[in-house]
């Protein structure tokens, strides 16, 4: 890997002495150019920056609201509605993949996919370096909750305007909590008048949905926009019931006066979806018999609810259809003002009322059906069906499936948000101050139940498990109220809030060629609340006034022993960069950045103290990042390059594992971006090589230089799109080369490319017909495993991408 590095910086450079060679070249055909920009060069500037948009004003997380894309010292990339069409994904999270320096497993359905950027790592899950903002505020203050990532509250609609996306360093002080990068969800304005309607259908898999949006003028200093989508099917996946229902309303409306503009955002999401957790497969990639780990699930119709105590240890019922379904009403205000003295004044604020469920089925084990059923009932314990045609009959089947339901009520996890900035030129300077405040809840109860059921896809049965004397060691396929085969760990209660605020500063310089920046924040933050984990006691579960086998050890909440939750933290960040532009077609940047992330609910396992405090080396998580890049236009050819590097301090706990992490990671590498448009020709790659490594380990020094888990050496994409008369065509690659399972550098995933097709037809007049496959060639593409090496059955448990899926749209514009 470290060859490949060398080479890669090798082609930087190489890159670099061609853009001297044609900056030199550009002088001498002519010095008057140097001084002088015509109506035509701005055209022709205008349509070669099309393809990465150099030309266009960076807006979010910029230090200066004056600077082009060209013109800054900062990694940034947009995706417009149309790119995202041709990449066909099938959820919000699969977008993510055809972002240059972005790692995103989607593999476990509409959300809770693991988000990294340029090396930096996912010890555990979630995005906890990445920030995902909509219309340039959090979802949440922390991408990592334990069965509350961000992405899982997010969804992308026919309201997107486009996704702009920063990566590297300069987002350390444009946000908290988000040293790694933002993706920020830009919402339509009515700024383009009209709107439209859809509709998509799977042609292989169940799922409609309807898409719809609209906007425009209500006079003259008013606008508005509204839209949102509603769905219904099983998915991409067939879990044996509706995997997928839900809608999203979205709507703002805008008022613009001389001075500036007022906006107003409201939103209403209530989605089900279900969440896929790692399937049972074999090792080398291929499925088990009778599991198909591209296109079958854990869920079953046979497992649809459970009976357990809710966080107030209160006989309830949870719902496994219910998916990952977030539930959220939220209002949000804009405002952005010239003031005099020439301030400008631009103020964001939401509140956000969430909360909802996250209810999915977890293979605990995997494994030879007579061992784990003697493991839980004893020597020459009997196996047979629970239910089901099959019910009471001796299961025969060679495999079976310890299953956890990792059943959370998200009871709030609501927020209140507000970013205020001033700033103003002085001269040749940009300055601007801001003010940064957030309340953050996460009130969440984990209510898990244990399950026996048989290793097949289709609608898996429950089985039960009696001794040799015949006591039943389960009941309908419950094995136990909680989950003993993880010690009981799970049974929690959380009821924290999380406070932020975060004072901020940059300045910016430009003086013909050279733009200097620097910018910095401190956040300052304080956690409190308490947190209850499990306490066993017998408890007449079926109320049927005899305590069975299942019933003597019922896991509830200790809420009479809560533990507490009293800390507070702080941390600097900055960033420093430089911009050099030759001219108007080259530019050369670089940037060094210390930003930080706070901890937080993945600490209560161990971590907080009994007064509640949290040592200052937990708390916080920091990470250096360098960078130095290439920006060029070479007539329709348009190529972004950056070198990076990285020093990342790691704190985690994965509860799936039930392992905690200290640790410092380094990464380096190359990320490049370019766009080419031929005629009725266009394309738009991005490539980015990592060479990244676990520096030092304080639980497990052993692990000291291996590579980290599932980071890949190479990640690269590629769209192309191909205009006629009436139609288009298109295809994307995602690509990522091979990686280890885990830490311990042992079993690795094979590297695999996945090829998406789109195509549409102009009906009539603003009526497309479309069609698209996804995964054309049924590529098998594992993107993460619980187990590090392959086990004695050869049997793991890994995410693979989804197997081949078509749909069909039809939109009409209006």
């Amino acid at each position: 890997m470290k060859q490949h590095i060398k080479l890669a910086y090798l082609a930087l450079a190489v890159s670099l002495a061609l853009n001297t060679a044609y900056a030199q070249e550009q002088q001498m055909a002519s010095t008057d150019t140097q001084n002088t920009t015509s109506t035509e060069a701005q055209s022709q500037a205008g349509e070669s920056a099309s393809g990465l948009g150099f030309e266009r004003i960076v807006v979010t997380g910029a230090v200066s609201r004056n600077q082009t894309v060209m013109q800054s010292s900062v990694s940034v990339s947009s995706l417009t509605p149309a790119d995202i069409e041709i990449a066909t994904p099938r959820s919000t999270a699969e977008i993510f993949r055809m972002l240059p320096g972005v790692r995103s497993e989607s593999t476990g359905g509409e959300g809770n996919a693991n988000i990294a950027v340029r090396g930096l790592p996912v010890a555990s899950g979630g995005a906890k370096f990445l920030a995902l903002q909509e219309d340039g505020l959090p979802v949440l203050q922390f991408g990592d909750i334990a069965f509350g990532n961000a992405d899982i509250f997010l969804r992308a609609d026919a309201t997107l305007s486009r996704l702009d996306v920063i990566r590297g360093g300069s987002a350390s002080t444009a946000a908290s909590n988000s040293p790694g990068g933002i993706i920020n969800f830009v919402s339509k304005t009515g700024e383009a008048g009209g709107g439209s309607l859809a509709i998509t259908s799977g042609l292989n898999y169940d799922s409609f949905r309807t898409d719809f949006e609209y906007g425009g003028d209500l006079n003259s200093d008013t606008r508005f926009h509204v839209g949102g989508f509603v769905r219904q099917g099983e998915g991409v996946r067939d879990p044996g019931y509706q995997g997928e229902t839900g809608y999203q309303l979205k709507a703002n409306l805008t008022r613009e006066f001389n001075s500036g503009y007022v906006r107003l955002y409201v939103k209403h999401l209530n989605d089900k979806a279900a969440s896929y957790m790692p399937m049972p497969m074999l090792a080398d990639g291929s499925s088990v018999e009778g599991f198909d780990a591209q296109r079958d699930t854990l869920q079953s119709a046979y497992l649809t609810q459970t009976v357990r105590l809710n966080g107030d240890n209160q006989i309830s019922r949870g719902d496994v259809r219910d998916g990952m379904n977030p539930e959220i009403n939220s209002v949000g205000v804009e405002a952005v003002f010239d003031l005099s003295e020439g301030w400008t004044l631009e103020n964001r604020f939401r509140i956000s009322d969430v909360s909802g469920n996250f209810n999915t089925l977890f293979p605990a084990e995997v494994g030879n059906t007579q061992q784990i059923a003697d493991s839980i009932a004893g020597s020459g314990a009997t196996v047979s069906y629970a239910v089901g045609p099959n019910a009471g009959s001796v299961y025969n089947g060679a495999n079976a499936m310890r299953i956890h339901t990792f059943d959370v009520e998200i009871n709030d996890f609501g927020s209140i948000v507000n970013d205020l900035k001033l700033s103003r030129r002085f001269g040749d300077v940009d300055v601007n101050v801001g003010y940064y405040v957030a309340d953050q809840n996460i009130s969440m109860s984990w209510l898990w139940n244990s399950y026996f059921m048989a290793l097949k896809g289709d609608n898996a049965e429950l089985l039960n498990v009696n001794a040799q004397d015949g006591t039943a060691f389960s009941e309908q396929g419950l094995l136990a109220y909680g989950v003993p085969f993880w010690g009981n760990c799970c049974q929690r209660n959380y009821d924290t809030s999380y406070s932020i605020k975060a004072p901020y500063a940059g300045v910016s310089w430009a003086k013909d060629k050279l733009s200097l920046d620097a910018s910095i924040r401190r956040d300052i933050g304080s956690a409190d609340g308490t947190y209850a984990g499990a306490a066993q006691a017998s408890r007449d579960m079926n109320n049927d006034g005899v305590i069975s086998q299942v019933e003597q050890s019922v896991s509830g909440i200790d809420l009479a022993n809560p533990s507490l939750v009293n800390y507070s933290w702080g941390y600097n960040s900055y960033s420093v960069g430089a911009n050099y532009q030759f001219d108007n077609d080259w530019a050369v940047f670089a940037r060094i950045s210390k930003g930080g992330r706070a901890n937080a609910d993945r600490l209560l396992f161990g971590k907080v103290n009994a007064d509640g405090s949290v040592a200052k080396q937990d708390a916080v998580d920091e990470v250096t990042q360098y960078e130095f890049g290439s920006k060029s236009r070479h007539g329709n050819l348009n190529v972004f390059a950056t070198a990076f590097f990285a020093e990342t301090e790691e704190q985690n706990f994965e509860a799936t594992s039930q392992r905690f992490f200290d640790r410092v990671y380094k990464a380096q590498g190359v990320e490049l971006e370019s766009s080419y448009r031929l005629g009725d020709l266009e394309l738009r790659g991005a490539v980015t090589l990592t060479d990244a490594e676990i520096s030092k380990d304080a639980l497990s020094p052993e692990l000291e230089g291996n590579t980290p888990r599932r980071q890949a050496d190479m990640l690269y994409s590629l769209m192309a799109r191909y205009y006629l008369d009436k139609a288009q065509l298109g295809f994307s690659v995602i690509g990522t080369s091979d990686a280890y399972a885990q830490d311990n550098n042992d079993l690795k995933f094979s590297g695999y490319a996945q090829v998406n097709v789109f195509a549409s037809y102009e009906l009539a007049e603003n009526l497309q017909l479309s069609a698209n496959i996804n995964n054309l060639f049924d590529e098998v593409g594992i993107t993460e495993a619980e187990e590090g090496s392959v086990p004695a059955n050869g049997i793991i448990r890994a995410r693979t991408i989804n197997g081949r899926t078509a749909s069909v749209g039809l939109r009409y514009q209006f």
